[in-house]
């Protein structure tokens, strides 16, 4: 199977029901993606198809063979990507830092859908769990990677 990661294409010889997240980590090295719960709820796991925020935990890699996938190891190369990174250096969102490539895809996926996004807006989009509660500076630095 040919899967498009981050710009380059990948042949993977994997069962189709494959949770994304194992291919990238153990097929292709892309250890950024972190495992956490196994089940879409914490978002550790998060990464960009075809530009939405998605749960690789529970992606069957058959599912995305023919779309574009992006995970935290070329975020920076994405104009919005970079801007949200920038904002999590300047505002020293992580603390233990295991979920944040997880909030740095959200709040690039909701950047790129709504560049100017509201309270209301950045609370629904960036439901990935932080075991250290670094929510206020989440949502501060997705207001200001609005802003630049």
């Amino acid at each position: 199977m040919e899967l498009s990661i981050n710009g380059s294409k990948h042949q993977v010889e994997v069962e189709p029901d494959t949770p994304l997240l194992w291919v990238l980590r153990d097929e292709l090295g892309l250890t950024g993606t972190k495992y956490g719960c196994g089940l879409a709820q914490c978002g550790a796991c998060t990464v960009l198809i075809d530009g939405q925020a998605t749960r690789s935990c529970v992606t069957p890699v058959e599912s995305v063979a023919a779309a574009q996938i992006t995970t935290i190891e070329a975020i920076a190369s994405d104009v919005v990507g970079q801007k949200v990174v920038e904002a999590w250096v300047t505002h020293q969102v992580p603390q233990c830092g295991y979920c944040q490539s997880g909030q740095v895809m959200a709040a690039t996926a909701l950047l790129k859908q709504s560049p100017q996004p509201s309270d209301a807006d950045i609370a629904g989009a960036m439901v990935n769990l932080c075991r250290c509660g670094t929510y206020n500076a989440i949502a501060a630095a997705v207001r200001h990677a609005a802003r630049a």
